[in-house]
């Protein structure tokens, strides 16, 4: 395992310093990468190409995901149990317990492909399915890559990547309620509104929903997107390839209100960027890939950043590092990056552990972040990896907005047992439904801030704030 800081001297001091104080309880005392399970052709499908496969922690504890062979229920001890097949869009987490996905082909209308345009379904943690829409390949759009991601009044948005009769041909915004109920909020043009999304959009904290297109834009390199509720787009960023170009992934909205996200391609050197984007569309390039003058620096990123509870940006780039792969590529990397720009690799791919990771890595309520690798592993067909940072417990809000009296979902472990709930401080009335579940109730007199959990282990503290709605 190899660290290789981007900052020497009193400022990389300096940094540290401020990172410690920040995150004082959860200080990184060990970086630990596992790979803790090695996918099989024939068990549990081939991870080969699956991005964008964004995971989720479901009420149980255990994370869910897919490959392209189907969706899956993984448990932190170590035993995957493939739930149903054909798929590869990765879920999300719905505030009924059930995950919700795509899949790129498939359903009722045959496209150019000839096996479908593609469909939206929700799954159950048992496995149990069921088809909420088939797209048509017409207004509507086709071909969603993508899951959709539940918004704050309790549907579904999402993305297709495409269209063949109608919807202009270059992707749509839709809305999905969970009945099954489909709307086409917006039509992608693929010019200066930018086309072809391979991402989901995310809800910002002012109500707008926030997302990346592929390409077009007014370089062709893409865009990122606001979109309001009621489905008017902004091109908030067109990349004009020296700030990056292609996103892939979807942004992430950091604690301090700007958007951090990445590129599969542009920047200084061509291997893509790590950016930071403010909501009135000003866009700082953090770090360039790969870079010549850290050699061995990763390149090419597919997959998106998740903001750990230590205040900085995890990823992973598909190419580059010091495993060697074939094509003399790279296995690609594991990085953390500060919101100011300081750029560390933290792990180096290999071949027999994993490679070519695509998709974006997410934190478990358990401090761990975790993963999927493509390739690689003891039957070579990917992994999935855990990634210890030394960073300990904290809960988190399956929903994040909210009035007084609302009931709101809360992941986490060790719950059996729990004394007190609090949003800000104020005290509220909860229910411990299992040891990685409860439900509070927002109590009157709290302001926006953030929730606490006491357990007999100790107090967490959620990762991100709650917002009281008036």
């Amino acid at each position: 395992m190899k660290l290789k800081s981007l900052r020497t001297g009193a400022a990389f001091i300096l940094a540290t310093l401020m990172l410690v104080v920040a995150a004082a309880t959860t200080v990184a005392t060990a970086q630990t990468y596992t790979d803790v399970y090695n996918f099989t052709r024939a068990e549990d499908g081939s991870l080969s190409a699956m991005w964008p496969d964004i995971l989720a922690q479901g009420r149980d504890g255990n994370l869910y995901g897919t490959t392209p062979g189907g969706a899956f229920r993984f448990m932190l001890s170590g035993t995957l149990k493939l739930l149903r097949g054909g798929t590869s869009s990765g879920l999300t987490l719905g505030t009924d317990g059930s995950f919700y996905g795509t899949t790129q082909e498939g359903g009722d209308m045959a496209c150019g492909s000839g096996y479908g345009c593609g469909t939206i379904f929700k799954i159950t943690p048992s496995g149990s399915l069921t088809t909420l829409y088939s797209f048509t390949g017409g207004a509507d759009g086709a071909y969603p890559i993508a899951p959709p991601i539940e918004g704050k009044d309790g549907s579904f948005y999402g993305t297709t990547e495409g269209g063949e009769y109608g919807a202009n041909g270059y992707g749509t915004i839709f809305k999905i309620t969970k009945s099954g109920n489909l709307a086409t909020l917006y039509s992608f043009t693929g010019g200066g509104d930018g086309g072809g999304p391979q991402a989901p959009p995310v809800p910002g904290t002012d109500g707008n929903l926030y997302g990346t297109t592929y390409y077009g834009g007014s370089s062709n390199a893409g865009v990122v997107f606001k979109m309001t509720p009621r489905g008017v787009v902004t091109t908030l960023y067109a990349f004009d390839g020296t700030h990056g170009a292609t996103p892939r992934s979807p942004v992430v909205q950091g604690s301090d209100g700007n958007f951090y996200g990445t590129t599969e391609a542009g920047g200084t050197y061509g291997g893509g960027v790590v950016y930071k984007l403010t909501p009135q569309g000003a866009i700082t390039a953090l770090h360039n890939f790969p870079d010549p003058n850290y050699p061995n620096d990763g390149y090419e990123v597919f997959a998106g950043l998740v903001q750990a509870t230590d205040g900085n940006f995890y990823g992973v780039t598909q190419f580059g590092g010091t495993g060697a792969c074939k094509y003399n590529k790279g296995c690609g990397v594991i990085f953390q990056i500060t919101p100011t720009g300081d750029y560390s690799i933290l792990y180096d791919f290999e071949s027999a552990s994993g490679s070519w990771p695509e998709s974006t890595p997410i934190q478990h309520t358990n401090g761990k972040i975790y993963g999927l690798a493509c390739c690689g592993g003891t039957h070579n067909h990917g992994v999935f990896y855990s990634f210890d940072m030394g960073l300990g417990p904290f809960i988190s809000l399956v929903t994040t907005t909210g009035k007084v009296g609302k009931t709101i979902e809360i992941l986490g472990q060790g719950f059996t047992g729990t004394t007190a709930v609090a949003f800000s401080g104020t005290p509220a009335t909860f229910t411990v439904v299992h040891d990685t579940y409860l439900t509070a109730i927002v109590p009157t007199g709290a302001t926006t801030g953030f929730v606490t959990v006491t357990t007999p282990s100790g107090t967490l503290t959620s990762n991100k704030q709650f917002t009281v709605k008036p």
